[in-house]
């Protein structure tokens, strides 16, 4: 028999996903997940989890409740490993113990992962404590949600009472009546009070007024969902106490296109600096099925003088084929090394090999040039990389020198998402924004990117570029193109500060 494990994935944005929920999720499976989680949580799911997409949704359920139980009761089961990703806390008007009834009647075991409840988060990111000594001494959440044309159950008295700050969450449809039934309960009109909008989301926004007068300055407004509506004298402090929102890349919407395994510290900047970010690896690396050059190559890498590494990825690929046959770094002999860029320079040193040459300018014609220089006549070359290598590399150093070069193909370039039926559907997060910045490391990236987005509208796409082949790839998909100073993380996030600004 499997296990499920109920997960709280928080409000919306990655960070807040707990360390022990983003462990669970690591090891899933099965990934049943509603709308409340936000797409940077969606995209830690792994690439061979199966994923269920319940859609649950105020006003729209995909999935009704009674059915998603029988599916988590099904999956585990069939002895797998279920993750329920719920958005917020699953057991904070998250219908988990509803959940949870059926699998404890048929034995099946679980765990409780407790999430970031959006009651405490959306406030703290627009700058309110949800309590304060000098204000409240209590903390009071209710659900804002009824039955279709059916009056409130609702206590208004005792809420109004408990001096509190009161916490009403899917309540927007019903601003007007919670209101009202707090100010015919006695609450003082002039009570500060707010509505919040799309909290811990690129979208967010507050409003603070007073409870009388709430109501109709929303009624001037769109008001986007979710939301959540906070009364009590705590919500003075909004402006005094907001910071999210000074953050330089507050409110922008970044899709990051690296793989997977290189995307943790650029999304991470980004995010550090108020971005939305959606990791969405556009390409991915895998190794070439033919083996037989490679690994006759291997067997006598002590003949070459030189050997040119052209990404962070053929680093890894090169050196975890050596170690798949017993060998070491002492099997390359004396030869010198090169790398098109810092990053590929990084992954080298990872392994105690210093980079004795590299170009100024990190792109495959200013190596050629480079090492067209520093070779000499009839010295033997390595480059292995991808099959797909750029020509410029080998074009340009047979300008400049005779030399015996092998261009080795270990892996391939495989473009577009890993998963067919991706929790993450870029193409749609892309065109629901007005306009959104992608973050490009390579020309592959921008050929992957186009390659899951066929038929989008480019020109509202921000291109931000780490080169002046990558830029080229974007301008001719009609992209609005930016290149960073330099080939490094430092500068692509500063670009995107750059860019926000205008």
């Amino acid at each position: 028999m499997g296990k499920v494990w109920l997960v709280g994935a928080g409000p919306w944005d990655a960070g807040l996903l707990t360390l022990k929920g983003k462990e669970v999720l690591s090891r899933a499976q099965v990934v049943v997940y509603d709308r409340l989680v936000g797409p940077g949580v969606l995209s830690m799911i792994p690439e061979d989890a199966e994923c269920i997409d319940v859609g649950k949704r105020a006003g729209n359920h995909t999935m009704p409740q009674e059915e998603i139980n029988q599916v988590l009761l099904r999956e585990a089961m069939a002895d797998k490993r279920v993750v329920r990703l719920k958005g917020g806390d699953p057991f904070l008007f998250g219908r988990g113990g509803e959940e949870l009834e059926l699998l404890a009647r048929h034995g099946v075991p679980f765990e409780i992962v407790p999430g970031v409840p959006s009651a405490i988060s959306v406030p703290a990111y627009n700058g309110i404590p949800v309590t304060h000594r000098d204000q409240v001494s209590s903390l009071h959440i209710i659900t804002g949600h009824k039955k279709k044309g059916e009056p409130y159950d609702l206590d208004f008295d005792a809420l109004v009472r408990t001096k509190g700050t009161l916490v009403f969450l899917m309540g927007a449809a019903a601003l007007s009546e919670i209101c009202q039934g707090l100010l015919e309960a006695g609450m003082e009109p002039d009570m500060p009070a707010a509505l919040l909008q799309q909290g811990t989301m690129a979208g967010q926004k507050k409003l603070l007024s007073t409870v009388s007068l709430l109501p109709s300055e929303a009624a001037k407004i769109t008001v986007a969902t979710p939301a959540i509506i906070l009364v009590g004298k705590v919500c003075s402090y909004g402006e005094t106490f907001g910071w999210y929102e000074k953050l330089p890349l507050f409110g922008k919407r970044i899709l990051v296109t690296r793989p997977r395994e290189r995307s943790g510290t650029l999304a991470g900047r980004l995010r550090e600096l108020g971005g939305e970010v959606l990791e969405a690896p556009a390409i991915s690396t895998v190794l070439t099925p033919d083996k037989k050059d490679m690994l006759r190559e291997l067997e006598g890498l002590e003949k070459y003088d030189w050997m040119a590494f052209t990404s962070p990825a053929g680093v890894n690929l090169f050196f975890d084929v050596l170690r798949e046959e017993k060998k070491d770094i002492r099997s390359i002999g004396m030869a010198k090394i090169a790398a098109i860029g810092p990053g590929t320079a990084k992954e080298l040193e990872k392994r105690g090999l210093m980079v004795d040459a590299m170009p100024e300018v990190y792109d495959g014609q200013e190596l050629g040039r480079l090492l067209g220089q520093v070779l000499k006549k009839g010295e033997r070359l390595l480059i292995p990389r991808a099959r797909k290598g750029n020509v410029q590399l080998i074009e340009e150093i047979r300008k400049q020198k005779d030399v015996e070069i092998v261009d080795l193909p270990i892996y391939d370039t495989v473009y577009g998402m890993a998963r067919d039926q991706d929790p993450i559907d870029v193409k749609a997060w892309c065109q629901s924004q007005e306009q959104v910045m992608v973050v490009f490391t390579s020309a592959s990236t921008v050929r992957g990117f186009a390659a899951c987005t066929q038929g989008m509208d480019y020109d509202r796409i921000r291109a931000l570029c780490i080169g002046t082949q990558t830029r080229a790839q974007a301008e001719e998909l009609g992209m609005e193109t930016f290149t960073s100073k330099e080939a490094t993380i430092d500068s692509l996030v500063e670009l995107a500060v750059e860019v926000s600004a205008l």
